[in-house]
């Protein structure tokens, strides 16, 4: 099958990582449905409306694509959502928020997707997780929470669809420079909060780190390379040095001197 009769589903297409991974497509001649809640024009996918929140624009949007193209061949689950504040503090409505974006309306496209997939006989589920998923970050416990679930929805999803023909993969960022700051679900800073210079300082810490980090085209561009691997493997771990070296770091490290190295970094140690 040539690229050009490759049909492409990507969530949160519109900037970031989303705009990068399209990019990329577009010029290896995937045809490219960019979906999310803004409209944009863009000359690297087709824009639909989707609201992970809302499962029925989910419905709509994929039955769109099946008018124009009768099968969806590739399923890039980008979107998502960053959330910050101590989990003592944290409001209960943008934890749900979060997971309805990060995981339940991941997880209710991916329900609807396979039953075509598994009716070609083929098809790759791309599930974009984050490094933050490894480990759980301070003032970012319910972002990491959210993440470790896609990864053990990845490792259980490929499993259960490797008889079908259908391709899992999880692919876990570090800090690239995208907007995530911009749309971050944040819980405000409170000076008569006990957490207060400690959230204070990681805040900043966290929106330097995202400064610094990859452009998005080092992600973008692998993504062709690993739609095209016979065998990919289940897991690709993509940011700095550090970064990757997080989930070896949490398996040959005692959980409390890994503690104390995440304490050292963000200078919480006491």
């Amino acid at each position: 099958m040539t690229h050009s009769s490759k049909v492409v589903l990507l969530t949160g297409a519109s900037g970031g990582l989303g705009s990068a991974i399209a990019k990329h497509l577009k010029k290896q001649g995937y045809k490219v449905y960019g979906a999310g809640r803004k409209q944009v024009k863009s000359p690297d996918f087709t824009w639909l409306y989707l609201d992970l929140n809302q499962p029925e624009t989910i419905d709509t949007a994929i039955q769109s694509i099946l008018e124009k193209e009768k099968k969806i061949d590739i399923l890039i689950n980008n979107a998502g959502i960053g959330v910050t504040g101590s989990l003592e503090e944290m409001n209960m409505s943008d934890v749900r928020k979060a997971f309805e974006v990060n995981f339940f309306g991941l997880l209710y496209l991916i329900q609807k997707t396979l039953p075509l997939m598994r009716q070609q006989h083929y098809g790759t589920v791309i599930n974009i997780s984050s490094i933050a998923g490894y480990t759980g970050l301070p003032f970012r416990g319910v972002y990491s929470a959210t993440k470790s679930a896609v990864m053990r929805l990845s490792e259980a999803l490929s499993s259960e669809v490797q008889q079908f023909g259908i391709k899992v993969v999880d692919i876990a960022p570090g800090d690239f420079k995208t907007n995530i700051a911009n749309g971050r679900l944040y819980t405000p800073l409170k000076q008569d909060s006990p957490y207060f210079e400690d959230y204070k300082r990681v805040l900043k810490m966290i929106d330097e780190e995202v400064a610094g980090g990859l452009g998005p085209d080092n992600l973008g561009k692998k993504i062709p390379k690993i739609i095209d691997s016979k065998n990919p493997k289940l897991r690709y771990n993509i940011g700095l040095f550090l970064q990757k070296m997080t989930p070896y770091l949490t398996c040959v490290l005692s959980g409390r001197l890994f503690e104390k190295l995440i304490l050292k970094h963000y200078k919480m140690n006491k």
